[in-house]
């Protein structure tokens, strides 16, 4: 019974750090996103557009090796 409680303890500790970075990490995001698009009209749209640009550009680069 108390090895039980125990492991249990310890995946109950170990689930609840990572929902902490996880929720930590999307609200710093959410946040980012936000004020690029007040700040500079900057949409997730743009962003994404971008992340895809540079990995067609960077997997061109690999192709060309």
């Amino acid at each position: 019974m108390i090895p039980t409680l125990i492991i249990a303890w310890i995946a109950f500790i170990i689930v609840w750090k990572i929902l902490k970075s996880t929720i930590s990490n999307a609200l710093t995001i959410a946040a980012i996103l936000v004020l690029l698009h007040v700040g500079f009209g900057i949409t997730p749209q743009d962003i994404w557009q971008q992340i895809m640009k540079f990995a067609q550009i960077a997997s061109q680069i690999n192709l060309g090796k």
